[in-house]
């Protein structure tokens, strides 16, 4: 796909219509391959020579970026800057460069600053552009907070699982997947950093819960006797936690235990797909399918893919059409491929960050799903809010659509309202309340949304 193509004012979607790549990131771009040439003179003569066409002639370099980009990986990520370079799946090198954005959609210099380390508050260099600082405070000191009382609440137990505080459902599994990647996304690393052994004691865990006993008919799956309700929803971020576990440890004993599961865990996932692509509760194949369930097991095959992992590409693609195959003509998404079955705001988002992470960033579908669901966070803004079954699953799929989405101020915007949302309802002890999945599952979710600014998470990053 060309990083140059043109396209109609008319024809772009009122949420999009600001979002085009300025000139002035293509120009930005050349400032950057200057300094990586310099950088470079001793490294990989292909990527100095990228840097020094990107120099001479930034379009041409960008129309070069979809086959040089498998190639050069993050140099050329760091000479063309997150905006031109897209996913591993080489879709969407670049948006439309033939034009300046409108002076009065700009956002203002001074509010961009680089995301920073949860340990040292220096940039990590590996996400975008963030918050205003006192934002990023106020965030910055609910997630302390937050992740504090996981830590607690989770030294209660001996297993390396969370309290369920009498919620109205026990899901220990995501629960305890969700807190570890919320650690992790801090900065933290199994057995390194403030909350190092909480990840280690919560990948233990998970592992202690993998079924690999040999010929078992659900060989590979993740999941608690005692739940009867997540199943292959929790298994999926089970998988997606471990993943990033090991992508952190992979030479240790215990990411040696880690990649044994992840391993099973991938069979277990590609056993049980569905003849139409999707996936439904159960860990074997079955007639049914249901969306929700898709999206997370596709978020656990491309975190697996990510750090090194074999994923079966069939089965991805596959997965990946289903999800297409569940949108309505409005753009949002619906549970499954009837006409008839029901959508939600959360499932949209959830759908729309499951494209981003197969490199769908620039597709008519991801446009119509972002256009319906910025309509509809805007239409909340002003007082008309629509129905939420699950607050905290939808602002944790919210927040990671609106993050991989080229423009930034859509996702700037949405957290200073969400910021102040979470400040003002987090408890005393660090926590958000949650009557079904427990307190320990809201405040792990919001915890993530928190620290995904932060750039430290693999499968995350931008």
């Amino acid at each position: 796909m060309s990083g140059t193509r043109a396209r109609s004012p008319s024809a772009e979607t009122p949420a999009l219509a600001a979002s085009r790549v300025p000139r002035s990131a293509v120009r930005g771009a050349s400032r950057r391959a200057l300094r990586l040439a310099t950088g470079l003179a001793s490294g990989s003569g292909t990527a100095l020579v990228l840097a020094l066409v990107l120099a001479l002639s930034p379009a041409l370099a960008s129309a070069l970026a979809p086959a040089l980009e498998l190639a050069l990986g993050p140099a050329l990520e760091l000479a063309l800057g997150p905006a031109l370079v897209r996913g591993p799946l080489g879709a969407a090198h670049g948006a439309a460069v033939d034009g300046e954005l409108a002076e009065d959609t700009r956002l203002p210099q001074e509010t961009r600053q680089e995301p920073r380390s949860a340990q040292t508050n220096e940039p990590t260099g590996r996400g975008s552009e963030s918050l205003p600082a006192a934002h990023t405070a106020r965030a910055r000191e609910a997630l302390t907070r937050g992740l504090a009382y996981l830590a607690r609440r989770q030294a209660e137990l001996r297993d390396g699982s969370f309290p369920s505080d009498g919620a109205e459902f026990r899901v220990p599994v995501p629960v305890t997947a969700l807190a570890a990647l919320a650690f992790m996304a801090d900065g933290s690393q199994p057995d390194r950093g403030p909350h190092g052994r909480a990840i280690a004691a919560a990948a233990d865990y998970l592992c202690s819960q993998a079924e690999l006993t040999p010929g078992s008919e659900i060989f590979g799956y993740i999941a608690s006797d005692g739940d009867a309700l997540s199943r292959m929803h929790g298994h999926g971020f089970a998988t997606l936690a471990l993943t990033q576990a090991y992508s952190m440890s992979p030479r240790s004993p215990r990411g040696e235990r880690l990649a044994r599961v992840i391993t099973a865990a991938i069979e277990r996932i590609q056993r049980s797909q569905g003849l139409e692509g999707g996936w439904m509760y159960e860990p074997r194949r079955v007639a049914d399918h249901e969306n929700s369930v898709t999206v997370v097991l596709v978020a656990a095959l491309r975190g697996a893919h990510n750090v090194g992992f074999e994923v079966d590409r069939e089965t991805i693609a596959r997965a990946i059409d289903y999800v297409r195959r569940c949108q309505n003509e409005n753009g949002s998404f619906r549970y499954g491929l009837a006409p008839k079955s029901p959508s939600t705001l959360a499932l949209t988002a959830a759908s729309l960050a499951t494209l981003n992470a197969a490199g769908r960033y620039d597709t008519p579908e991801v446009e119509r799903g972002m256009t319906h669901l910025w309509q509809a966070l805007e239409s909340d803004a002003a007082g008309v809010a629509h129905r939420v079954l699950y607050p905290h699953y939808e602002r944790m799929y919210v927040a990671e659509a609106l993050w991989h989405h080229r423009d930034p101020r859509l996702y700037e915007r949405w957290m200073e309202r969400e910021i102040e949302k979470l400040v003002t309802t987090q408890a005393a002890d660090g926590s958000w309340d949650e009557p079904q999945f427990g307190a320990c599952y809201a405040t792990a979710t919001n915890c993530l949304v928190l620290a995904l600014p932060l750039g430290q998470l693999p499968f995350y990053q931008r």
